[in-house]
C-alpha cells in the first residue's frame, strides 16, 4: 500500500476532485483519504512536528510500504518554476548540536545528517517511463518558511542543497525508523537564488494540479 503525504488539505483537491476519493477518518486533525485500490493519501500540517505526528500516525492504522511525500519547495538552484525535482536524500537545516560536539545537522538518537529517500534507481525509472522531466537533489528541511537573506545563503553554503522545505526530512526519519520506504516529489515554487523572484508569479492551485498528475501515477507503479 502507497501513503501520499502532504502538508495541507488543499493540496490533495485536485486528486480528490479527480478520482472521486473518500475521507475514510479524520485522527488528530490529520484528515486520510481513499484514492483508490492501495492508495491513501493525508494531508498531516505544516512544519516538522506535524509531519513527523502524521507520518508516524498514518504509519501505525495503515502500515504502508512506502510513503511518497508530494508539495512545492524553494530552490537553491536556477530552476525555471514548475521543475519536478526526486529527492535523493533530506538533511535538517534546523538541528544544531554542535556545542556537544556534534557536526552541524546531526540528528541524535539516530546519529546521522543525511536521510536518503529509497531506491532512488527505482523512482528514476518510473518518473522517465511516464515521460516526467525531473531531476534529483537533496533537500534541505527545516521549521523556516525560507526567503532571501542570511540564513538561505547559511543553509546553501553548509549543506548545498536543491531544495528547501519544511515536512519532508522529518517524514524520511520516521520512515527510516520505521522501515518504511519514502521518496518525495517536489515541484519548484520560488528561487531563492534570484534577486528578481519578487517579480516571479506562481500559481500555487495550477503547480499542485500538475504534481498531483505525475504523482497518482507514479505511486501507482512504485510497487510493480
Amino acid at each position: 500500500m502507497i501513503g501520499l503525504a502532504y502538508a495541507m488539505s488543499g493540496e490533495i483537491q485536485s486528486i480528490l476532485d479527480s478520482t472521486g476519493a473518500k475521507l475514510l477518518e479524520t485522527v488528530c486533525g490529520t484528515p486520510v483519504y481513499e484514492i483508490g485500490p492501495g492508495l491513501l493519501a493525508y494531508a498531516g500540517g505544516v512544519g516538522k512536528v506535524n509531519a513527523a505526528m502524521s507520518a508516524q500516525l498514518f504509519i501505525d492504522r495503515y502500515h504502508p510500504d512506502w510513503i511518497v511525500n508530494a508539495g512545492v519547495a524553494g530552490s537553491f538552484l536556477d530552476l525555471p518554476i514548475g521543475t519536478i525535482v526526486l529527492a535523493d536524500c533530506f538533511v535538517q537545516h534546523d538541528v544544531d548540536t554542535t556545542p556537544m560536539g556534534d557536526p552541524i545537522g546531526l540528528v541524535s538518537t539516530v546519529n546521522r545528517i543525511d536521510f536518503p529517500t529509497s531506491e532512488v534507481e527505482k523512482a528514476s525509472a518510473v518518473l522517465k517511463e511516464l515521460g516526467v522531466e525531473f531531476r534529483t537533489g537533496k533537500v534541505a528541511t527545516g521549521e523556516v518558511f525560507m526567503t532571501k537573506g542570511g540564513r538561505a545563503d547559511w543553509v546553501a553554503k553548509t549543506f548545498a542543497p536543491t531544495l528547501c522545505e519544511m515536512e519532508g526530512g522529518a517524514i524520511a526519519q520516521v520512515c527510516l525508523r520505521n522501515g518504511v520506504n519514502f521518496t518525495a516529489l517536489k515541484s519548484v515554487s520560488d528561487r531563492l537564488c534570484r534577486a528578481d523572484n519578487a517579480s516571479e508569479f506562481f500559481n500555487y492551485g495550477e503547480a499542485m494540479k500538475k504534481l498531483n498528475d505525475i504523482v497518482l501515477p507514479f505511486a501507482r507503479a512504485l510497487e510493480r
